[in-house]
């Protein structure tokens, strides 16, 4: 109820607040398209998380007050039982919108309408895979910042008819608006008043030239006449030889006003603008390249070589527990944000133990606490359990001594063995 209450007074204060400008902002005929982005509360009966929501309007303005709007919209949410299943939730249908004051820069709206909403959920969960039809009631505010361009804020009460609940959202977007408005009012072209033509003066007669013998022709105007241009056409203002061609200093092929790499070593093979060759994209020329063929996207070093990234982990347990203490909490989320940034990588998750206690109890014990670091990592942190193996060594691999109590401390512990992964190029 009070999620309710909260969308009803935003719809209330949204459809009061406005300031009043001169022509309409609401096109009438125009048609609107506003993708938008929120969030979902469902009913509490629903058994569903509230969940961000994401999807589309379409709309047509019958005038400057009056709209329909077609919409359909997307949540993935999950269960609140069964172990939290994955929901698709998918909501659509039709509303009649009221704008307030169209001619204001801030323009409230009301909106009402009909739809349909369907839950498509797990196998075996009937409550989470149905349909039901919906009544829908809100309100909005349009802030244009341009004449068909503005920011869109909605709130909406959701009642389902067949299982009687009421869900609410509040979403904010964009609209755009296309064609519809009056036509702007043609120029009226004022002809200029002509002015009075001067008097012709009489012209003198022209003195006699001198004849002067013709130059030899310099068609591209380089500097060589055309019978010792053997390279004709070149464009103006282009450094030529003593035969009218462009210069190529570095002789890599490319001539100097096309070569965006000057200076390229002797024998280096380049691409059409004269740069050296680059085959993997790694930023490091061919020719400088100790690692050619480098994967896409992997970062490397100044010799085009891959840098590899790897990660540790340490986990130190309390005498005869497997309970991951908070403190190591960090730690592993370490390693779990390096294997979802790594996908490839995988870790083998080893346990330990002290000395004190039978030998096979402490070969329980040491795979009780690996397993419980790799429970924690695909739980929490939803690392695929695929990626990941456990292996308890009992107390056979002791790294401090077991005679003392700081030894034992150091004993009792979990470590993961983690692929070292290709860095990623940033």
């Amino acid at each position: 109820m009070k999620k309710q209450a909260a969308v009803t007074v935003a719809a209330a204060c949204l459809a009061l607040s406005a300031a009043a400008h001169g022509e309409s902002n609401i096109k009438d005929g125009a048609v609107s398209v506003s993708p938008f982005g929120g969030y979902t509360f469902f009913d509490g009966d629903a058994d569903l998380k509230s969940k961000p929501t994401g999807g589309l309007r379409l709309g047509y303005n019958i005038t400057e007050n009056v709209a329909i709007e077609g919409s359909g919209a997307y949540t993935d949410t999950k269960l609140d039982f069964g172990g939290g299943r994955a929901v698709n939730v998918y909501r659509y249908g039709a509303e009649l919108l009221y704008h307030f004051m169209p001619q204001s820069a801030v323009v409230p709206f009301l909106a009402a309408g009909l739809g349909g909403v369907t839950y498509d959920g797990p196998e075996g969960f009937a409550d989470a895979d149905r349909s039901d039809e919906m009544l829908t009631a809100g309100a909005g505010l349009k802030l244009f910042l341009a004449d068909r361009f503005a920011l869109r804020a909605d709130g909406r009460n959701i009642f389902t008819f067949n299982d009687a609940m009421n869900h609410q959202e509040v979403t904010a977007g964009l609209d755009f608006q296309f064609g519809g408005g009056k036509p702007a009012p043609a120029p009226v072209k004022v002809e200029p008043k002509p002015e009075p033509k001067p008097e012709p003066k009489p012209e003198p007669k022209p003195e006699p030239k001198p004849y002067v013998a013709p130059a030899p022709l310099d068609s591209d105007g380089d500097g060589v006449v055309d019978p010792k241009d053997k390279c004709p056409g070149t464009p103006a203002g282009v450094k030529v030889d003593s035969v009218g061609c462009p210069l190529d200093t570095d002789g890599d092929g490319v001539y100097d006003y096309l070569d965006k790499c000057p200076g390229t070593p002797a024998g280096v093979k380049v691409d059409g603008v004269g740069c050296p060759l680059d085959t993997d994209g790694d930023g490091v020329y061919d020719y400088l390249d100790k690692c050619p063929d480098t994967p896409k996207d992997a970062a490397v070093d100044k010799n085009g070589c891959p840098e590899r990234v790897c990660i540790t982990l340490k986990v130190e347990f309390d005498f005869d527990k497997a309970d991951i203490k908070p403190e190591f909490h960090d730690e592993i989320k370490k390693v779990a944000d390096f294997m979802k940034e790594y996908p490839e990588a995988t870790a083998v998750i080893e346990g330990h133990t002290d000395s004190k206690g039978k030998v096979a109890y402490n070969q329980r014990l040491s795979e009780r606490r690996a397993k419980a670091v790799m429970k924690n990592l695909t739980d929490e942190f939803g690392i695929a359990a695929k990626r990941l193996s456990f292996k308890g060594y009992g107390e056979t691999q002791p790294i401090a001594d077991n005679a003392t109590e700081e030894g034992r401390q150091k004993n009792r512990r979990v470590v993961a063995n983690i692929d070292c992964g290709l860095k990623k190029r940033k």
